[in-house]
């Protein structure tokens, strides 16, 4: 029942029952006790002709709730997310150094008082960074420098998740805007990175590490990559590669960067030859991983819609033969820049909404 509240935020009881597959008086009764426990709320539901009244079915005000936090390149923010998926109570911050213990610090007094003033309520933390993560440590960041860091306790006893900001902002985008699709997510910020979602399920590998889409050899293979590797997709689709092909220095903010450059003129050979890279890596992802929704997150549509014949004629030469009849949708991401936050979300109620988790909200809230 919790998991479909989450998931169909409204959802009316009788619906839940459908879904649920239980009859209207066992639906009552659960959605009655996980009331009592705080877990929901009840609305009347609007009249809809005959039958008997129902109610739908929310976050109760009083419910369980997630720390989420989104460590980027130049800053961070740290928010509160509820059953439905609502953010609230925001806090950011610029990093004023970029050590790793400086960062958490900062982070880790921000979580803190997040938990002073909701209490008991917070169950879980999941952070997001801009980093590879393996095996539950930032195995590297470029954009930060880091290498082989471990994301100390932020909240001591409380559940701590660690994702990839791309692999989290994609499993939101899958569960929330295309739910039960197989969708392949890739989001442009100072580089490429993104996840395939399958089922709902973030396809993360053996380690953690998978949907690394950023270090396939889609690139000019004599441009190194920070990664150790030559060739990424990384470093060709990105601020850093329009300035090198405009024979100008790597820029400090390679973003910030990119957004300049997809209005200039004198930028618009170099912004077409990195449209018509990411086309053709974005074709070749689609061959491999056969994905009904292939959606694109952070500066990757307005890349698209820059050089849109470049990246069309690219992705659709790429692409075999076969799918050209059929080829899965290429959408704008819907979720925006909260997305990280919003797939740390999915990522800590996954824990919270588990039978230990249930059991000890339980423990602590029953009479």
């Amino acid at each position: 029942m919790l998991k479909l509240v989450r998931a169909r935020p409204g959802v009316t009881r009788a619906e839940a029952a459908r879904a649920l597959r239980v009859g209207s008086g066992t639906a009552t009764e659960i959605s009655s006790r996980l009331r009592a426990l705080d877990l929901i709320a009840e609305r009347p539901a609007p009249p809809s002709g005959r039958g008997r009244p129902t109610s739908t079915l929310h976050a109760h005000p009083d419910g369980p709730l997630a720390a989420v936090v989104d460590i980027r390149q130049s800053d961070w923010r740290v928010a509160v997310c509820d059953l439905e998926g609502a953010l609230a109570d925001t806090t950011a911050g610029r990093h004023a150094s970029k050590r790793p213990e400086r960062v958490f610090a900062a982070v880790g007094e921000a979580v803190g008082e997040l938990a002073r003033r909701h209490g008991g309520r917070v169950r879980a933390v999941s952070v997001s960074t801009a980093g590879t993560v393996r095996r539950g440590r930032i195995e590297q960041a470029s954009v930060l420098n880091w290498r082989d860091v471990e994301v100390p306790p932020l909240l001591p006893g409380v559940s701590q998740a660690l994702g990839n900001d791309a692999t989290l902002a994609g499993l939101a985008e899958a569960r929330l805007a295309h739910p039960g699709r197989s969708v392949l997510f890739l989001t442009i910020e100072t580089g490429i990175g993104g996840i395939f979602v399958d089922g709902g399920r973030a396809v993360t590998g053996a380690s953690g590490a998978g949907g690394e889409f950023g270090h396939a050899p889609f690139g000019d293979p004599d441009v190194p990559c920070p990664c150790g590797a030559r060739g990424c997709w990384d470093v060709a689709v990105d601020g850093r590669a329009v300035a090198r092909l405009r024979g100008e220095a790597e820029p400090d903010d390679p973003r910030s960067y990119l957004i300049e450059a997809l209005v200039d003129p004198a930028a618009r050979a170099a912004v077409a030859e990195c449209a018509a890279v990411l086309g053709r890596g974005a074709a070749g992802l689609v061959n491999v991983l056969d994905p009904e929704v292939v959606s694109l997150g952070g500066l990757a549509p307005e890349l698209r819609r820059a050089a849109e014949p470049a990246f069309t004629e690219a992705y659709e030469a790429g692409l075999m033969g076969f799918r050209r009849d059929d080829p899965p949708r290429l959408l704008p991401s819907v979720l925006g820049p909260d997305a990280p936050l919003l797939g740390a979300a999915e990522a800590a109620f996954d824990a919270i909404l588990t039978e230990h988790g249930i059991a000890a909200w339980t423990e602590e809230r029953a009479p």
